[in-house]
């Protein structure tokens, strides 16, 4: 962020709203052209964040956790304060262990050809 704000690079790119947010707003970065506004029209690549729990971790437990983040969620404050770092909430059908299972299931599969074809590995 240090470089982009100080013009050493020009481009970036920002999987979460809120790290850049805070600098565009603030006046220390200029806005920032989305994907389809540059050289990479289509490009959708969101960031996410999900609440795993270990394999086999009971399934009360699971919904006891479940609803304590369906219930944060939902609170005016939390979702007002998401909206200002630029986070979205996910759709209430897709918070559910279920729900959520089969949105991480869509993302992997939309994912690993391409990091399978680009021979992306961990560092």
């Amino acid at each position: 962020m240090t470089d982009l704000i100080s013009g050493q690079v020009l481009d970036v790119m920002v999987a979460q709203a809120a790290v850049t947010l805070p600098q565009v707003r603030g006046g220390t970065m200029p806005d920032i052209p989305t994907s389809d506004e540059t050289d990479v029209p289509g490009l959708y690549m969101p960031g996410w964040f999900g609440q795993f729990a270990a394999k086999g971790t009971p399934r009360d437990i699971i919904i006891k956790l479940n609803g304590a983040m369906v219930q944060t969620l939902a609170d005016p404050g939390v979702r007002a304060r998401f909206g200002e770092l630029g986070l979205d909430t996910a759709a209430r059908e897709q918070q559910t262990p279920e729900g959520f299972a089969a949105f991480h299931k869509s993302e992997v599969e939309k994912w690993w050809p391409i990091i399978k074809a680009a021979n992306i590995k961990p560092e």
